[in-house]
Order: structure tokens, then C-alpha cells, then sequence
């Protein structure tokens, strides 16, 4: 098998995901972007910050992060700076890890003697 720049992708999601932070950071965007909830604030710096009681810095850290790995994109609406997920990277995650599923649920077929 070749490594391909998919494979580099998805290896940079994965780095990115391995931090518990950036992991749970992730988590929340991404549920609030399924939902409607009008009790949550959105996904904007300082309410991420809120939520984890984390520094401004501390999150915005780990945005770039996530954002570097393309897993994020962040979009500046005045002075509040909203992300989403990038679907296309979390596609490429989500593939890789059904084929790995997939491969593992296959019976082994052993050749008789």
C-alpha cells in the first residue's frame, strides 16, 4: 500500500484528537452544530472557553490545533470568532476508521490441509 496525502490527513486529525482537551473541544462543536439548543451560546471562542473554564489562550490553542489538522474552520463575525467542522476531513476520518471496522469484522478464511 502507498502512503497518500489522504493518509496525512487523517494521521494529523488523529494527532490532534490524541490531546483529552482538544478531543473534548471538538466534541462540543460538533454537537452543537447538530443542534438547535437555544440555551447554548454557539460555538465562538469565548463560549468553548466558558464551557471548559479554560483561558482564552488555552482554547485558542487548541483551535489552532485543530484548525492546523483541518478538522475546524473558524470564521471571524465581527469581533467573535465562530468554528465548524470541516466535513471533508471528518469524512476522511470517519471512511478510514469504517474500513478498519469492516476488515476487522470479516471471518477468517483459513485454507485446508
Amino acid at each position: 500500500m502507498k502512503i497518500t496525502a489522504a493518509h496525512d490527513d487523517v494521521s494529523r486529525a488523529f494527532r490532534a484528537l490524541a490531546n483529552p482537551n482538544r478531543l473534548a473541544i471538538f466534541e462540543r462543536i460538533h454537537e452543537d452544530g447538530l443542534c438547535c439548543r437555544t440555551d447554548r451560546k454557539g460555538n465562538t471562542v469565548c463560549a468553548i472557553a466558558e464551557d471548559f473554564q479554560l483561558a482564552l489562550s488555552t482554547v485558542s490553542h487548541h483551535l489552532k490545533e485543530l484548525r492546523a489538522a483541518g478538522l475546524i474552520t473558524c470564521e471571524r463575525r465581527g469581533q467573535q470568532v465562530t468554528c465548524t467542522i470541516n466535513q471533508a476531513t471528518l469524512g476522511r476520518v470517519l471512511g478510514l476508521l469504517r474500513r478498519s471496522a469492516r476488515a476487522g469484522r470479516s471471518p477468517r478464511r483459513h485454507k485446508r490441509r
